[in-house]
């Protein structure tokens, strides 16, 4: 029988034998450290190579800050593309091939077929969007692995490129699409702007919409959300359409930024892409996949590159920083997730 309330001991019971004790949840003080520490390195990152004297007369001048920046436009709309398929739990190794394959259809509808920048711009837009529509189904109706899938959709891309065009680069794109390529505003190339107005709706859609909660809730508990009724395979075909959608918009930017297209094969803009949203997850909502942190992650790798070349490194050096980025990212993002997913057991 159980004992009486009058011979119960005031103490918590103890807890059984072999039960691991409950995390204790951070303090306030540590939890404001996580969610900032990432753009804290950035600054102490940037300050560093302000002040160094090798690049303190190179980095923190205006012409390299908007190099930097323009360079890491496409960049950052590719690890924006990234974030839709990885927030519900899937890779998206064609975002990087497809921006390239979207550059192509945007640049070679201008230079060969003599069409206006704005169809030009939709065609392209389309295109990337049907490859993000073929992920989707392969990956949600087919139920196939979206690491291998999206793998093999990148060599494909890069194959009808390169048979498309011939290993050679497309020129003569509309006059228009190239001023606006290197058109600055505020001192700053207008591509920026235009990049942080995309990455701007990201954030809201997956932010404040049902979608974009529900997105969320797919990618940390998958069995849980089909549970209390979210359609599964069509949130998550859409998140493949949507990731091909801002992936056609970087390779838009990119045919802009460079005045035509190069037949690449995308992995200069995929493992640093990938680099920036694993980053992310350790700042603003550590263990999350999310813009801000995406956006902080892309600087951060940047900063860290252009202070290296400036200071005379040699060019394995960016690889290796590179590789080594993206190595601690994945690191630190399991841990964190393992962390919060323990801490809201």
């Amino acid at each position: 029988m159980p004992p009486s309330s009058s011979s119960a001991p005031s103490t918590a019971p103890a807890a059984p034998p072999g039960d691991a004790p409950a995390p204790r949840p951070p303090s306030a003080a540590l939890h404001h450290l996580e969610r900032l520490a990432l753009p804290a390195l950035l600054v102490l990152v940037v300050l560093f190579f302000s002040v160094f004297p090798v690049t303190r007369g190179l980095f923190p001048t205006t012409a390299n800050i908007s190099v930097v920046l323009a360079n890491q436009s496409v960049v950052l709309l590719v690890a924006g593309a990234l974030l839709f398929p990885l927030i519900c739990g899937h890779f998206d190794f064609s975002a990087g091939a497809n921006a390239v394959f979207s550059s192509v259809v945007c640049a070679a509808a201008m230079s060969r077929f003599g069409l206006p920048a704005w169809a030009a711009c939709l065609l392209a837009l389309a295109a990337g969007a049907l490859v993000g529509f073929v992920n989707g189904v392969v990956v949600a109706r087919f139920r196939m692995n979206a690491f291998v899938s999206t793998l093999g959709m990148a060599t494909a891309l890069n194959g009808i490129v390169q048979w498309y065009t011939g290993g050679l680069a497309i020129i003569g794109i509309d006059r228009g699409m190239t001023a606006f390529g290197s058109t600055t505003w505020l001192g700053l190339p207008l591509v920026v702007f235009v990049v942080l107005v995309v990455l701007v709706l990201a954030w809201y859609v997956l932010t404040h919409t049902p979608y974009g909660r529900s997105l969320y809730a797919l990618g940390s508990n998958p069995r849980s959300a089909v549970l209390v009724g979210l359609p599964q395979r069509g949130y998550t075909r859409a998140a493949f359409v949507l990731s091909g959608v801002l992936a056609a918009i970087a390779g838009i930017v990119l045919t802009a930024r460079t005045g035509g297209a190069n037949p690449d094969s995308g992995t200069s803009l995929l493992f640093p892409a990938l680099t920036a949203a694993f980053l992310g997850t350790t700042g603003f909502q550590p263990g999350r996949f999310n813009v801000p942190g995406t956006v902080v992650g892309v600087l951060f790798v940047a900063a860290s590159v252009s202070g290296l070349t400036l200071s005379g490194a040699d060019s394995w050096v960016d690889q290796l920083f590179n590789g080594v980025a993206l190595l601690v990212a994945v690191g630190l993002s399991s841990y964190l997730r393992r962390r919060r997913e323990g801490l809201a057991g």
